[in-house]
């Protein structure tokens, strides 16, 4: 799996005004609805569901919300830079500033599981993180999150 078939360049936002959890939930669900064509309601419900079980904020300033949805057809990513970081209930209790959310098909199974450990590993390397956030351009995040494989397989 290749981080350039799961995250679109139009799914990559950079964000200056988000405040909260829930006002993070509700900009990933346009913009799934927006680059994806799924409902956005259905994927706030779905990412809030989810966070229920447990906070996906990894440590770091990192978070990696992820959900199924029945009308999802693939693995799909969302990746959010937040200009401003907001608290997440991280594990490590920092506040969060690079969002990597992924909708993945109720059946998606192991693709689902290895979109996450990819995007998990992408996110480990702070070289990486450290890139993210000097950039604000959504089309320089894009290239950033999916050359990182293309030169590891080079």
């Amino acid at each position: 799996m290749r981080m350039s078939t799961i995250l679109r360049a139009d799914a990559v936002k950079s964000i200056s005004s988000c405040t909260s959890k829930k006002r993070l939930f509700h900009d990933l669900g346009e913009l799934a609805e927006a680059s994806y064509g799924l409902s956005a309601t259905q994927v706030i419900d779905a990412l809030i569901e989810r966070e229920g079980l447990g906070p996906t904020g990894v440590g770091h300033g990192i978070a990696l919300p992820h959900a199924r949805l029945t009308t999802a057809s693939e693995v799909c990513g969302l990746f959010l830079r937040l200009e401003k970081p907001i608290n997440f209930d991280s594990v490590d209790r920092q506040p969060v500033d690079l969002v990597f959310a992924l909708i993945a098909p109720e059946d998606a199974g192991v693709d689902h599981l290895k979109a996450l450990a990819l995007v998990s590993r992408t996110l480990r390397d702070q070289a990486i993180c450290a890139k993210l956030r000097a950039n604000s351009e959504a089309a320089t995040l894009h290239t950033i999150l999916t050359e990182v494989q293309a030169s590891q397989a080079a």
